[in-house]
C-alpha cells in the first residue's frame, strides 16, 4: 500500500517510491517540496500520523516494515517522505482517547493534547467526513470556506483511477474531557485534505482470475472502498466483464431477502459494504446453490468466514479472530495461491478417482474368476497364494504409479463438479463392469485353452491366468491415466513412473513365471511363446475396449465442452 497523491489546500502533491521504502520524494509539479514549507500539506500528513495505530520498523537488512494496518503504514511512510519525524510528532501531541474504526461509521477519531489545548483528528471515508466538515484548510494554513465542487471533482478522478482515498479532518473542541464520543465529531470539523493510495494488484493475479473463470469459478469482489475505486480495480483484474456493475452497501440495504440471492449471483463487485452485509452476501450465494469460498483478514470478516463453505484468512495481514473463524490460512496473502490450490486439489481428486477406477474392476475381475469357478464346480483358476502375489505386486508397481500422473492440460477448463455427484459416475461404473468381464472371460479362456487344446498342466494354465490378469491390469492402468481422453492424447511419456512401474511389473512376472524358486513357492510353471501371444491379445483387447468406450462417451463432446468452459465466466 503506497500513498501516491495528497490533496491539501487545493493543491495536488505527487509522492514517488513504492511500498514502505522511505526514499521517495514529495513533488508539487516538478519541484520537490517538504512539509515544513507547505502548512496545509504538513497538517494533512500530521493528521495521518496522529490518527494511526501502526508502527514503522526495520528488518535485519535495514528495510522498512509496518507493524499494523497497511493503510495506516502507508500514511506514516508518506509523512516521512515529506520530512516529518514520527517520534517527535508523537511527543508533541500525545493521544488522550480514541474512537476506533468501525465499518458502519467508516472513520477513526483520536483526541490529543497539543500545546496546552485539546485537538481531535479524524480519518475515514471522504463521503463520511465531508458531512461533518464546515470549512477547510487553505494552502497557507488558514481556514477558508469549503470548496465541495473541487473536492468532489478530485475524488471522482482519483477513485476512477483506482486510488483508495482517505479524508482527514480536525477539530478544536470548545469543551471535552479525556473521553471522546461520536457527538464530538458529528459537526464543526475542518477539512484538511485527503490521501490517495494504491495497492497495485500483483501481476499474477489477473491471470489467476482468468484461470478461475475458465474453470467455471466466479470471482466476486466485496470491499469497503469507494465504488469508483472498486470498479477501476475490478476492470484491471478482469472481474465483472467489460461493463462492471458495482452495487454499494446502501443499495444492498434496499434489496429484499428474497431478491438478494439473484442479485448476489448476477453482480460481481460490491463496494462500501458493511460486515453484516458480507455475511448476507455469502448466505445469499449459498441459497442460490453456490459453494462459496470467502477471503478475509479483519475481525469484522469473521462472521462471513464462518458462514462460507471454505473460509480463507490472510496469514500475514489477518487477525487472530479471522484465522480462528476460517477453515484455512493463506500463508502468503496471494490470490494466485488460491487458484494454484484449486488446480492442485482438482489434480489430487482426479488421480484419486483414477486409482479407484483402476482398482475396482481389477479386484472385481479377480473375485469373479474365483466365484464363477466355485459356482460351476470347476478347478480353481487361481490359488490363494497366487492371488496374494497379484494384489501385492500390482498395487505397488501399477496402482501407485497413478498417484504421480501429471495434471491434465484441460483440468482448469472443466466446470466445477457437482458436490452431489457420486465419486464413481454411471459411465465409470459401466467401464468397471466391462473390464471385469474381459478379465474374467480372458482368464477362463486361457485356463481352458491351455488345458484342453494345448494339454498343459494345471500349474501352467494357472500361471497363464495370473499373467493375463496382471497384463490386463497393466494395459488398463495406462488407459486410466485419463478417464476421458485417449491414451494417445495423454502421451506415453508424460508419466515416466507409469512406464517404470510397467517395466518392473513385467520383470517381476518373468521372475514369477520362470524362476524355479517362484515355481515352487507359488505353484507356477514356465510358459511358451504361444501362451504369451494369447495373454497379449487379451490385454490389447481390454485396452482397445476402454479407448473405444471413451470415444463413444466423451470423444465427440470433449472439444465442445472445453470451448464452452473457456467462454463461460459463471
Amino acid at each position: 500500500m503506497t500513498v501516491q497523491r495528497v490533496w491539501a489546500g487545493g493543491q495536488i502533491y505527487e509522492l514517488t517510491g513504492l511500498g514502505y521504502d522511505l526514499r521517495g520524494k514529495v513533488l508539487l509539479g516538478e519541484k520537490q517540496v517538504s512539509a515544513a514549507s507547505h502548512p496545509a500539506l504538513s497538517e494533512c500528513l500530521k493528521a495521518g500520523v496522529w490518527c494511526n495505530d501502526s508502527i514503522l520498523t526495520k528488518d535485519d537488512r535495514g528495510r522498512s516494515l509496518v507493524q499494523g494496518d497497511p493503510t495506516e503504514g502507508a500514511m506514516l511512510v508518506a509523512a516521512t517522505k515529506a520530512g516529518l519525524v514520527l517520534d517527535d510528532l508523537v511527543d508533541v501531541a500525545p493521544r488522550r482517547c480514541m474512537i476506533p474504526f468501525e465499518s458502519q461509521h467508516m472513520f477513526r477519531a483520536t483526541l490529543h493534547s497539543k500545546e496546552g489545548e485539546r485537538v481531535i483528528y479524524q480519518v475515514g471515508a471522504v463521503e463520511k467526513l465531508i458531512e461533518s466538515c464546515s470549512d477547510m484548510l487553505g494552502a497557507d494554513g488558514e481556514v477558508i470556506p469549503m470548496d465541495r465542487e473541487a473536492i468532489d471533482l478530485v475524488v471522482e478522478q482519483w477513485t476512477s483511477a483506482g486510488l483508495r482515498v482517505l479524508a482527514l479532518a480536525r477539530k478544536h473542541p470548545e469543551q471535552v474531557d479525556d473521553f471522546l464520543e461520536h457527538r464530538h465529531v458529528s459537526e464543526g470539523l475542518t477539512f484538511l485534505g485527503f490521501q490517495g493510495m494504491m495497492d497495485p494488484p500483483r501481476v499474477e493475479v489477473k491471470e489467476s482470475i482468468a484461470s478461475c473463470h475458465r474453470a467455471g469459478i466466479c470471482v466476486k469482489m466485496i470491499t469497503g472502498d469507494h465504488a469508483n475505486t472498486a470498479r477501476a480495480i475490478a476492470q484491471q483484474l478482469g472481474i465483472g466483464g467489460k461493463d462492471v456493475v458495482v452495487v454499494t452497501g446502501r443499495e444492498l440495504e434496499q434489496v429484499s431477502v428474497e431478491d438478494l440471492p439473484d442479485l448476489a449471483h448476477r453482480v460481481d463487485v460490491f463496494a462500501r459494504v458493511a460486515p453484516e452485509q458480507k455475511w448476507r452476501l455469502v448466505e445469499a450465494l449459498q441459497r442460490h446453490g453456490h459453494i462459496v469460498a470467502m477471503t478475509g483478514d479483519g475481525v469484522n470478516d469473521a462472521p462471513a468466514l464462518k458462514q462460507s463453505d471454505i473460509g480463507i484468512a490472510m496469514g500475514i495481514s489477518g487477525t487472530d479472530v479471522a484465522k480462528g473463524a476460517a477453515d484455512m490460512v493463506l500463508a502468503d496473502d496471494n490470490f494466485a495461491t488460491i487458484q494454484a490450490a484449486v488446480e492442485e486439489g482438482r489434480g489430487v481428486f482426479d488421480n484419486l478417482r483414477k486409482f479407484l477406477v483402476w482398482t475396482l474392476p481389477t479386484n472385481i475381475g479377480q473375485g469373479s474368476i474365483i466365484f464363477v469357478a466355485m459356482l460351476l464346480g470347476m478347478t480353481l483358476p487361481l490359488m490363494p497364494v497366487q492371488l496374494l502375489w497379484v494384489n501385492m505386486t500390482t498395487a505397488l508397481f501399477l496402482g501407485l504409479m497413478l498417484v504421480f500422473e501429471p495434471k491434465e492440460k484441460d483440468l482448469m477448463t472443466r466446470p466445477p463438479r457437482d458436490p452431489k455427484q457420486p465419486l464413481l459416475t454411471y459411465p465409470l461404473m459401466m467401464r468397471t463392469g466391462l473390464i471385469s468381464l474381459i478379465m474374467m472371460g480372458g482368464g477362463f479362456w486361457l485356463l481352458m485353452y491351455e488345458t484342453r487344446f494345448e494339454h498343459k498342466s494345471i500349474e501352467s494354465a494357472r500361471t497363464a491366468v495370473v499373467n493375463v490378469i496382471v497384463m490386463v491390469e497393466m494395459a488398463y492402468m495406462m488407459c486410466c491415466r485419463s478417464l476421458t481422453h485417449s491414451l494417445l492424447h495423454v502421451g506415453l511419456w508424460r508419466n515416466r513412473w507409469a512406464l517404470i512401474g510397467a517395466v518392473v511389473m513385467i520383470l517381476a512376472q518373468m521372475f514369477f513365471t520362470y524362476s524355479p524358486i517362484m515355481n515352487k513357492l507359488f505353484h507356477t510353471a514356465p510358459l511358451d511363446q504361444g501362451a504369451w501371444i494369447r495373454i497379449g491379445l487379451v490385454a490389447a483387447l481390454s485396452c482397445l475396449a476402454v479407448e473405444w468406450e471413451k470415444w463413444l462417451r466423451f470423444g465427440r463432446h470433449t472439444k465442445e465442452a472445453t470451448r464452452s468452459a473457456e467462454s463461460a465466466l459463471h
